[in-house]
């Protein structure tokens, strides 16, 4: 028989109470989970799995511009070396990085199959690949190599890891993040880049800054699937106090459905929006089955028409149902219209703490100036190591001779370096940098580089001092990286705001199952302006930066560009009413409707209104496509068409009756070859000219008629118009009759106007007339407009600078030369568009 192990009678044992060990372990192990595992940093905003994630993805190059590789390799890194769990639970962590409907600006780019808002499981992790997002590149590692943060040990001490990313952007706000640690939580809504960036600028210039002009600047979460919030009372509160319900619903409008023989037209509720991280699969699952129990009365068919273009939830509904009452149950028994709880918790200074919005934007702004200061304190004992070697180089070359002689007369190199040192007065670094002089740094011109360093250096060295030394140097620093980040990766709303609903009514209303009316029921208003309310006088203006103003006609002139900001101007003007459609077309050749009195109404004078890209599908906003021009269709057709043209030249005519019933997912009017888009379109009418212009100075005339255009369809792609040469493209396309001008501009602000007449009438896919010579060949022509002599037109340089230039100032000129110069140019700084102000 075995003995007994005594395990007792060595060592020595410490009596412990029971509840006292349990109370130590249970606080530290609660602690690990809190600060280790489930919350966030209010610094970078990520969790130690995705810092862990980025920062292996990081070490192993994988750039924006590198290829994509295997996930199973990034997960294997980051288990191997920084973060030793389940392989299953980094994979999750990696795949949400990715997913562009769970991250407003996802860390990671995907190649694979990586789950979908219907909740389908990505593909195993030997089958995705990824690589760093330009943002993350940027915006998070970009200054990890500058000594900016710090680094321990991971899990053996065999590898180093940061502490926290050198963030240059509050990511925890723009991403947002949810976790459950003990005893606590977090569930933080994603914001929008350029809104948050606004807010953060102004804290930097006012510090005191209230809390309601703030709440302006930063109006509410912009969640990555869209969708509506209504009501800003939860949001105050969540900004305020750190905790807050936001009620979330999705977008629901109404069509006409098309007739089946035999049948009468019937209404359908049209679903394009989802809730923030509603599964929908799930959601129309749930539909089906309230239908199937009777407990939702008046659906007919439920069918999910999504597809790549976008969400498309079609509830058809039977004869005789009131929609708005749907719509109501829809809301009340389904996630259709949800209460997203924002609780605004993360990890300060090892500790949680739950935070207002100002304190989250406070800390971020806190750690990103200590940030700059390792980073410019770096960039400076660099840049003073240099110099000093630099220095003791130059002074050699004044002494080479001498130089020369301690060399040839030293028995070995250590006694050369003491002889240099001394007889020179260097230190022993200058002594090793110059015994490591190759002999072509003898040369004159090997000298005068030496020269140009130490100037640069000493340059550089008196920029760092300063930022180091003032501190609004350094704010301002910050303010032209935010700034840059802000043009690079900002883009518009996709979650409307929806005010002036009451939200007490509508908590009310989900409580309750009585039928009311649909003027007693706030909610309704999403589907009752188009049917309901009667047409109304609109005055449209469209700015260069694509913002929309929608005001009512006051019978004065207006006087609304006074509220345009950044050097923003109207490049358009419509009179039209409520109940007309506004068609927008992009760059990718996609047309999409919106109807003119969904527009917001534009209030005072400092309003600049609403990005247009917002009004469209939350499919258009995602694509980031560019909006190329705004139509309003003429009452009669046929006395019009629209010219679409290409930026590599291809044109193509169409029948305005193609544009016509449309839906709000929109129409693909051109189709287009690899890296094309559409750059210009025109209406023309009989009789009329088309004049294209290149970037070579090249322009081309000719008739619009059937002959050298004829009317195409919708799939067609359209002809050749212009034999564009390497490196040229498009950049202007202008109808004109006998008696037009044209206003050429070149990059390098040189202008002239020219009689249509004076160029050659040609064929269509001709080379053109040579309209332009350059002074130098690095300039190129920047646009073309038609010239009307009371007009202005609008200069925009690289350097986003606008000048506005009277068109009567610019003088008639022939064929021959280049113009005369209307604007003075910066160094490096050039004329990219040319776009009439009316």
């Amino acid at each position: 028989m075995a003995k007994q192990l005594n395990l007792l009678s060595t060592g020595q044992v410490i009596t412990t109470a029971l509840h006292t060990e349990m109370q130590r372990s249970y606080l530290e192990y609660a602690m690990s989970v809190i600060v280790g595992r489930a919350l966030p940093d209010v610094r970078d905003g990520l969790k130690p799995v995705h810092r862990r994630i980025l920062y292996a993805m990081h070490e192993l190059g994988l750039t924006p511009d590198r290829p994509y590789r295997k996930c199973a390799r990034v997960v294997g890194d980051v288990l191997g070396k920084y973060h030793p769990h389940g392989d299953q639970a980094v994979y999750d962590a990696l795949v949400r990085l990715v997913q562009e409907f769970s991250s407003r600006y996802p860390l990671l780019a995907g190649h694979g199959n990586f789950g979908s808002v219907d909740n389908d499981p990505p593909a195993a992790m030997r089958y995705t690949e990824t690589r760093l997002s330009p943002i993350s590149h940027e915006g998070m590692l970009a200054e990890i190599g500058d000594e900016t943060v710090e680094f321990i040990g991971n899990f053996d001490n065999s590898q180093q890891e940061p502490t926290v990313l050198p963030a240059q952007l509050p990511f925890l706000l723009l991403n947002g993040c949810a976790g459950i640690a003990v005893g606590m939580a977090t569930n933080i809504p994603p914001h929008n880049l350029e809104e948050v960036v606004d807010g953060l600028i102004a804290l930097i210039d006012q510090p005191d800054l209230s809390d309601e002009k703030l709440l302006k600047l930063i109006p509410g979460p912009d969640f990555p699937t869209g969708g509506e919030i209504v009501g800003d009372t939860g949001i105050k509160e969540a900004y305020s106090t750190g905790k807050g319900g936001i009620l979330l619903r999705g977008v629901a409008t109404l069509e006409e459905i098309a007739p089946v023989r035999g049948s009468k037209r019937r209404t359908a509720i049209i679903i394009t929006e989802l809730p923030y991280q509603v599964n929908k699969a799930g959601w129309i699952e749930k539909v089906a089955d309230l239908v199937n129990q009777g407990r939702l009365q008046g659906i007919s068919d439920l069918r999910d028409e999504s597809d790549r273009e976008g969400m498309r939830v079609v509830i058809e509904l039977k004869r005789d149902t009131d929609p708005q009452e749907v719509l109501q149950h829809l809301y009340h028994q389904t996630a259709l219209q949800t209460t997203f709880g924002a609780i605004l918790l993360a990890i300060v200074d090892g500790q949680p703490r739950q935070l207002s919005l100002r304190q989250i934007l406070q800390e971020f702004l806190n750690f990103r100036e200590e940030t700059l200061n390792r980073r410019y304190g770096y960039e400076l004992d660099k840049a003073e190591s240099r110099l000093h070697v630099v220095a003791g180089l130059l002074k050699a070359l004044s002494n080479l001779d001498a130089v020369i002689e301690i060399l040839r007369r030293a028995a070995d190199g250590s006694t050369a370096k003491i002889n240099l040192c001394t007889q020179l007065d260097l230190s022993e670094v200058q002594g090793d940098a110059i015994l490591a002089m190759p002999l072509r740094r003898l040369t004159s011109l090997e000298q005068q580089n030496l020269q140009q360093e130490f100037d640069q250096l000493s340059e550089q060295i008196s920029l760092l001092q300063r930022l180091l030394s003032d501190r609004r140097e350094l704010l301002k620093s910050m303010k032209k990286d935010l700034r840059s980040l802000k043009r690079k990766y900002g883009n518009p709303r996709r979650t409307k705001l929806l005010p002036n609903i009451s939200e007490t009514k509508l908590q009310e209303n989900k409580k309750t199952s009585k039928k009311g009316s649909d003027s007693d029921n706030p909610k309704s208003q999403i589907l009752t302006p188009k049917l309901e309310q009667s047409p109304e006088a609109a005055v449209l203006e469209f700015t260069q930066r694509g913002y929309v103003r929608h005001t009512q006609p006051s019978g004065r002139k207006s006087k609304t560009e006074n509220g345009l900001h950044d050097h923003d101007f109207i490049i358009q003007t419509e009179l039209t009413d409520t109940e007309k459609e506004l068609l927008v077309l992009t760059s990718s050749g996609k047309l999409y409707p919106v109807q003119v009195g969904e527009i917001p109404l534009t209030t005072g004078r400092s309003s600049r209104g609403t990005p247009l890209i917002t009004t469209l599908t939350s499919t258009a906003q995602s694509a980031q496509e560019a909006v190329v021009s705004r139509l309003l269709l003429p009452e009669n057709l046929d006395t019009q068409q629209l010219i679409l043209l290409t930026k590599h030249g291809r044109i193509k005519r169409l029948s305005l009756e193609e544009l016509t019933n449309l839906t709000r997912r929109g129409i693909t009017i051109l189709k287009l070859k690899d890296n094309d888009e559409l750059s210009y379109t025109q209406f023309t009418t009989p009789g009329e000219h088309l004049v294209l212009a290149s970037s070579s100075g090249r322009v081309l005339r000719f008739a619009a008629n059937d002959e050298q255009l004829p009317v195409m369809g919708r799939t067609a792609m359209g002809l050749q118009a212009f034999r564009l040469l390497r490196n040229q493209q498009m950049v202007g396309c202008v109808t004109v009759g006998k008696d037009d001008q044209l206003l050429l501009v070149t990059q390098e602000g040189y202008a002239k106007r020219i009689a249509a007449s004076q160029l050659r009438a040609a064929s269509r896919g001709d080379l053109g007339t040579q309209a332009v010579k350059f002074g130098n060949k690095t300039d190129n022509l920047a646009g073309m407009v038609k010239a009307i002599a009371s007009a202005e037109v609008a200069l925009v340089t690289n350097k986003e600078r606008v000048v506005k230039i009277p068109v009567e100032t610019v003088p008639i000129l022939g064929r021959d030369g280049k113009g005369e110069s209307i604007l003075q140019l910066s160094r490096d700084e050039k004329i990219i568009t040319v776009a009439e102000v009316r």
